[in-house]
């Protein structure tokens, strides 16, 4: 398998332990466009409580890669996908992230 295999494989594992109801095509998909990101440590999590990095998560995938405009919205949108994740969870892995942001704005057919 290869390494972008192992991690699909464990986003799904984490996917299905917080109920998120996500496809391994989808999260496959995903994965790929996060780019070499996910393959380090400290870049393949997302850090909620980092606004620099939730700044970050909106210029650079809301509204470069989905081609969206800066409203209000896209900070909502970011914020209740926080917030689905659970602060108590340690492991908010960006595909993850991104994934159920796509879903959440309503771009997930980027990703197919």
């Amino acid at each position: 398998m290869s390494k972008l295999d192992d991690l699909v494989q464990t986003y799904m594992k984490e996917s299905e332990k917080h109920g998120f109801g996500l496809k391994a095509d989808y999260v496959r998909a995903v994965a790929k466009a996060c780019g070499p990101s996910i393959y380090k440590s400290d870049a393949a999590k997302v850090s909620c409580s980092d606004k620099k990095e939730l700044e970050t998560v909106k210029k650079n995938f809301l509204i470069k890669k989905l081609g969206m405009k800066d409203t209000p919205k896209l900070d909502e949108a970011i914020s209740d996908v926080c917030k689905q994740m659970g602060s108590s969870n340690r492991n908010k892995y960006r595909a993850i992230f991104y994934a159920l942001l796509a879903k959440r704005v309503r771009k997930a057919s980027t990703f197919k």
